[in-house]
């Protein structure tokens, strides 16, 4: 489900750590671009690849978790994906980024009849998940390469966005997709999903908001688990992988719970981990085993804020502090309309049209806020 979807989306609001962990030194395995981390309850160490992959390749289910824009993640994803199935050749990858609604079409791609430009429009890509498809795409050439089946995990936004409006129960039930009612959350993801609700002051709504908030994410949990689910019911010696946002993986809260609910015990969580000098953040359970990466120097550039298309523009339903968004003065709920002499006609075209600017650079905005026409500036920070 893309981030414009969910206002609160917890997969990119929620952030990789929590409780303090044993330190290392800044020589230690979170310091260490390649190398895999586990946390064996005391401390964090390095882990040996060969051992682990063993482990992994002996699941029923091992869950990949993305931070979707993150070139890094897609890449450790595709290597990940391809020393598993050397060892389990009975392997299908589940993709969050397709409702079910398109299964066929990936199955028309596995099988080499789409070229990818086919497969991306028939896909809807640019409106169903929205991000630059330019990292995902060696994911699907290497199922389509190796005949991997490819499994669409998601539901329609429709769905989702109705739960967190009204609930589970006034959703009918020819509206559910087939998705049954999920499993109870534990304590530990309420208490993850609340602190995530409370940082959006604007989208509370006392008590029963928060109860449709988390039976939306709980509802978006279930559906991928299900689509997982299936397939190993029809192939119970298979592994699948599922290529999903890293808010549904970590500390298992989310679709590994749903798994495990559906008589699928053998999940693995994995996750990536940005280098740095300490482990503090890395916590026990967080997940099986974390990779360290460390993104490219020259990052994507960014405005900071969640949106969604609406008629005249482009929405803004979200913030982020510090960001160049906040720096220009927008706000939560001002409709952009025009970008760099550009009218705007959706969420794709404001993100393409931020990923044109060099460092250092401007960007020309027409807004429109409570009735008043402004003409904003947002200022890009020059390379580092």
């Amino acid at each position: 489900m893309p981030v414009r979807t969910l206002p609160l989306l917890l997969l990119v609001l929620l952030p990789v750590g929590g409780c303090a962990a044993e330190a290392v030194p800044e020589t230690g395995p979170c310091a260490k671009p390649g190398l895999w981390l586990g946390h064996d309850g005391k401390r964090v160490h390095g882990l040996e690849p060969a051992a682990l992959l063993e482990r992994l390749a002996a699941s029923q289910v091992v869950l990949l978790g993305e931070t979707h824009e993150s070139a890094e993640d897609h890449r450790w994803q595709l290597h990940t994906l391809a020393q598993l199935h050397a060892r389990r050749p009975d392997l299908a990858v589940g993709f969050e980024m397709f409702p079910r609604r398109l299964q066929p079409v990936l199955d028309r791609w596995v099988a080499g009849e789409l070229s990818e430009a086919q497969f991306l429009d028939r896909t809807e890509w640019n409106r169903v998940w929205g991000y630059d498809a330019g990292p995902y795409l060696p994911l699907f050439h290497y199922a389509r390469m190796n005949r991997l089946p490819m499994l669409a995990l998601n539901v329609e936004r429709g769905l989702v966005a109705a739960v967190g409006a009204k609930g589970w129960d006034a959703v009918p039930e020819t509206g559910r997709e087939g998705v049954s009612t999920p499993a109870a959350p534990t304590q530990a993801y309420l208490e993850v999903l609340r602190e995530v609700y409370e940082r959006h002051p604007e989208k509370r709504q006392g008590a029963a908001g928060f109860a449709r908030f988390v039976q939306a994410q709980t509802v978006w949990d279930r559906a991928m688990a299900e689509a997982i689910a299936a397939h190993l019911r029809r192939r119970p010696d298979a592994l699948v992988v599922g290529i999903v946002g890293a808010g549904h993986v970590r500390h298992g809260h989310g679709v590994a719970h749903q798994l495990r609910d559906l008589g699928i015990p053998r999940v693995a969580n994995l996750l990536t981990w940005e280098a740095g000098p300490g482990c503090e953040r890395f916590q026990a359970g967080l997940a099986d085993a974390a990779f360290v990466v460390r993104q490219p120097r020259a990052d994507p550039p960014r405005l900071g804020i969640a949106m969604e298309a609406a008629s005249g523009g482009v929405r803004i339903t979200g913030v982020s502090a510090g960001s160049v968004a906040e720096q220009a003065g927008l706000r939560a709920g001002d409709l952009i309309s025009v970008a760099a002499g550009r009218t705007m006609g959706s969420p794709r075209e404001l993100r393409q049209a931020v990923a044109r600017q060099a460092p250092g650079t401007w960007l020309p905005l027409k807004v429109r806020r409570g009735g008043e026409d402004l003409e904003i500036v947002a200022r890009f920070p020059p390379e580092r």
